[in-house]
């Protein structure tokens, strides 16, 4: 006899079976589509971490941001236009090293606060305007070797009448204190005014600053005396006093800074770059010509 209950029950046994396998199928194709997707974001995640270096070439251009009102580092020709306008020894280090690497150099002006957080956050390539070293810049951004040094240091500023009033720290308790936000100098009086001043006041750029003391809206400003002293010679009525402030021999050198990710690469360039410049004595050469170049041209 034929038992038809065991006979009904092997063709469920094979559609289970046949279930398994789709199943079974069905898991393979999704782990290849998985597979496949994995590799698609790996990619783009590769392309996002290509080094700066690497995009730059890429893209065909080198992007510098600067505050051109810093002579003979950064200035503005007013007979030129475009990124022609743009001049100063800090300019020709970067087209120098744009010229190294191959690329065009593009360049946008910006205020010195926004210089340095566009650069460490990677929204430009580097920056090159008279940037000092400074520890706390050393940690939110790279820097490269010093390009330029000199020893003039950092100091005072006032007015002619006031050269014996301001000699020292002490004298500060008195006068209305004032210098460019997000600088060496706002660093330096944090560090050793603090607060012992009778105000204390911060400006965009230090062209600012020296008018603010000359039109007697303050009374010193704090400032990098080369810088300040072709202020002085071009104008009058300015003195800088005979203090300094103590400070790290590398924060009277100006370097180039980067966004700190990912310009291993493009740092080892700029070295290079530097490294050259300052064995010919070209940055030397170019302070000079700019210098008397702004002076021609009534900019401080």
């Amino acid at each position: 006899m034929i038992n038809a209950s065991k006979g009904r029950h092997q063709r469920p046994e094979t559609n289970r079976n046949e279930g398994k396998d789709m199943k079974k199928a069905m898991a393979i194709l999704l782990a290849a589509v998985l597979a496949l997707a994995c590799t698609a974001c790996g990619g783009s995640k590769n392309e996002e971490s290509k080094d700066r270096l690497a995009q730059i070439k890429e893209k065909g251009y080198i992007e510098l941001c600067t505050e051109p009102y810093f002579a003979p580092f950064e200035y503005v020709d007013p007979s030129k236009s475009g990124d022609d306008q743009y001049q100063g020894m800090d300019i020709e280090v970067a087209k120098y090293i744009a010229d190294k690497i191959g690329v065009d150099l593009k360049i946008t002006a910006l205020d010195y606060t926004a210089v340095l957080s566009g650069v460490a956050d990677g929204k430009y390539d580097f920056a090159i305007s008279a940037i000092a070293y400074a520890p706390s810049r050393a940690e939110a951004m790279r820097l490269s070797d010093v390009y330029y040094s000199n020893n003039s240091g950092y100091g005072f500023i006032v007015r002619s009448e006031d050269a014996d009033k301001y000699k020292d720290l002490d004298s500060l308790k008195d006068a209305v204190v004032i210098t460019q936000s997000g600088s060496v100098q706002e660093a330096l009086y944090n560090q050793y005014i603090n607060g012992a001043c009778k105000e204390f006041k911060l400006v965009a750029n230090m062209t600012d600053g020296y008018l603010a003391v000359a039109e007697g809206k303050a009374d010193v400003c704090l400032c990098n005396t080369a810088s300040a002293q072709l202020y002085a010679d071009a104008n009058g009525g300015m003195v800088i006093t005979d203090y300094r402030f103590e400070v790290d021999p590398n924060m009277n050198g100006t370097c180039v800074a980067m966004p700190m990710d990912d310009t291993e690469s493009l740092a080892e360039v700029v070295n290079q770059c530097i490294a050259e410049l300052k064995e010919n004595g070209q940055t030397d050469a170019w302070y000079s010509e700019y210098e008397e170049q702004a002076a021609a041209l009534g900019i401080e």
